[in-house]
């Protein structure tokens, strides 16, 4: 979603068909050991990216693979970008049996040429030459080279990941550039054994790595970081680049910054008469803050997100006169065009460039290169900074969330680039408050009016079913999300109210089949209704990685429970307090006659952890559960 350049990821994925495996870095191994365990055998593979110039470089790579079954065959299709900016000047490949015999020379009749434009796309030059060299009978080699020459030198700086998945071993991989002399290569390693090489000649600068006889890399270990932190890899950037005419330089991210003011200049011009409605739509708001909120509605109401990956336009905004004619742009354009409508009314603000996303990699803050999908408005306030989704014709004005929020961001100001954290959202802000009256009838069903508030991050999944499905489909996804063995649901209503940290209130009537357990003249009542913790992860020996918890939430639950007449008190559980550095767990049950209150707190921390803090969060979670499962256990008065 609102990618600044879509070809940026399928670089990725060609240098190093970059997969979110999630694993450990594989060991050096004996040769003979490569097929143990792998869907895929790297027999050979070299990659050689020559910068040309500041604005041109050409990347080719040959390989030798061997497809040991079809969970490798994806490794026999090759996918090779190009757009505007870049030309692939030619592709061959040969498939082979098992005995080494060629079953197959592709030719050019084979090469299938598809766009690549997403459904959310104006201009967008992006397309795919696509090579199938699978074969029936395993295991089959295929050798494949293609090169490609590139004029976007901003993102054609390739990234090395030789072994980017499990199941895939490497018996030999080479990654090679080679610079103009007198111009800077600039590279991050990454859990290398080796080193970088360093060879010249008369003109040239070469750089060289190489890896071998990697072993298939371990199944990922619950709760690790990300695959892009553990793989063996090297980033490349240029010092100097160019791309369409447009030079700048990457050495820091202060003068990365002017490269983007540069695109920038002379893109926020509105009509006059566009100003002048800003002027009167602002003429009685009250504070900066309000000022912000009246042109960010107007944004919402009048602009809709379209993407465009067409040359420079990959990197450079309409500009604000043609998205306030049309009424549509990208993530840059939009948020361009907001920089303009509140410099029309007296407000600064800044462009800001960002890794959007769930879940993201954090920025590498010190190897300054392109590492960014997205643009966003960041607006200073005395009391606080506003951060604006210029793309979301339905987000609040300020609320960065699970997308843009706690991570770093480069902000695009006069003086360059500046690095900048978002906002962070903490347990407290991530709320869901649950309050619950069920009644109970003779038979152990009951009728329960519950009302649960959601805050921050607890609230995005129902916010977007609130305004992109209809009652039905509400209701339907109502039916999967709560956690009940057999309910009906007589009534509902979703209601969000937009502000800094936005809400939701939903509101439920349900008749809920086998509330209690009876048996006999007893009464078995588990309290926690809805919110049962449910999940353990795997043990594992010998952890290697760090814990990493990706979660800050704080749940609150109230129950009160009204019995049928006729019952006793037998036993109830004692109350419950335990914590750890990986959350707080509170349980307490009162019982006064014929009603039960059972209140239930959990509040989770983000972190992360060292390697043997692991069966200390195995143990957190499995006292969860029991605890979640406590009973209230009644019995019939007998006359």
């Amino acid at each position: 979603m609102h990618k600044i350049y879509f070809l940026a990821l399928l670089f990725i994925a060609v240098s190093g068909r970059l997969q979110e495996a999630g694993a450990t870095a594989g060991k050096t191994v004996p040769e003979a050991d490569l097929n143990k365990g792998a869907n895929v055998v790297v027999r050979s593979e070299e990659t050689y990216f020559t910068v040309n110039s500041a604005g041109s470089g050409t990347k080719r790579i040959k390989a030798t693979i061997k497809i040991l079954n079809s969970n490798g065959e994806h490794e026999a299709r090759l996918y090779v970008p190009y757009d505007k900016l870049t030309k692939v000047d030619f592709i061959k490949g040969t498939t082979y049996d098992m005995l080494g015999k060629k079953i197959k020379t592709i030719k050019k009749s084979d090469i299938k040429d598809v766009s690549a434009i997403s459904d959310i796309s104006l201009f967008d030059d992006n397309r795919v030459k696509v090579v199938d060299l699978t074969h029936s009978a395993f295991p089959y080699t295929v050798e494949y080279e293609y090169q490609y020459t590139t004029s976007n030198m901003l993102v054609g700086y390739p990234r090395w990941v030789p072994q980017d998945q499990t199941k895939l071993s490497v018996e030999s991989a080479m990654f090679q550039v080679t610079m103009p002399k007198g111009m800077k290569l600039r590279y991050l390693e990454s859990n290398l054994e080796k080193k970088v090489t360093k060879e010249s000649t008369a003109t040239h600068d070469v750089y060289t790595w190489r890896v071998q006889n990697l072993a298939p890399l371990a199944d990922p270990e619950p709760y690790g970081p990300s695959a892009l932190e553990r793989l063996r890899s090297v980033r490349t950037a240029p010092a100097d680049f160019e791309v369409q005419g447009y030079a700048g330089n990457m050495e820091t991210w202060e003068d990365f910054g002017h490269w983007i003011n540069k695109l920038n200049a002379g893109r926020d011009v509105l009509p006059e008469a566009t100003r002048q409605q800003m002027q009167a739509l602002v003429a009685n708001a009250q504070s900066p803050e309000e000022k912000v909120q009246k042109v960010y509605e107007f944004l919402q109401s009048k602009t809709r997100y379209i993407n465009v990956s067409l040359g420079i336009g990959g990197w450079q905004p309409f500009e604000a006169g043609y998205v306030d004619a049309k009424g549509y742009g990208d993530c840059k354009g939009l948020s361009n065009y907001t920089k303009a409508l509140l410099s029309a009314v007296g407000v600064e603000s800044y462009y800001t460039l960002i890794n959007a996303g769930r879940n993201m990699p954090a920025m590498i803050q010190d190897f300054p290169s392109s590492q960014f999908n997205h643009a966003i408005l960041c607006v200073p306030m005395p009391q606080d900074t506003i951060w604006l989704e210029c793309t979301d014709q339905t987000e609040a004005s300020g609320y960065a969330g699970s997308w843009t929020g706690d991570r770093h961001a480069l902000l695009i100001t006069p003086e360059g680039g500046k690095v900048v954290k978002t906002p962070t959202y903490g347990a407290a802000d991530n709320l869901q408050k649950r309050s619950i009256l069920v009644k109970l009838d003779e038979k152990g069903n009951g009728l329960a009016n519950v009302t649960t508030l959601y805050t921050g991050t607890q609230h995005e999944s129902i916010k977007d079913v609130i305004y992109k499905a209809k009652p039905e489909e509400q209701r339907k996804w109502l039916y999967d999300q709560i956690g009940l063995p057999a309910f009906e649901i007589n009534n509902f209503s979703l209601d969000i109210k937009k502000s800094k940290l936005p809400e939701v209130t939903e509101k439920l009537d349900l008749s809920v089949a086998k509330c209690v357990t009876i048996s006999g003249k007893r009464l078995f009542l588990t309290p926690n209704l809805m919110n049962k913790w449910g999940h353990v992860p795997n043990s594992v020996e010998d952890r290697k990685s760090e814990v990493v918890s990706n979660w800050s939430f704080l749940d609150v639950d109230t129950v009160l429970y009204q019995l049928p007449p006729g019952y006793a008190l037998e036993s109830k559980p004692q109350n419950i307090e335990f914590k750890s550095e990986f959350g707080e767990y509170k349980a307490q049950t009162i019982v006064d006659g014929l009603q039960v209150t059972y209140i239930r707190t959990l509040q989770m921390e983000k972190g992360r952890f060292a390697p043997d803090k692991y069966p200390a969060l195995i143990e957190f979670m499995n006292s969860l559960i029991k605890a979640d499962k406590q009973q209230v256990v009644f019995v019939k008065n007998v006359p």
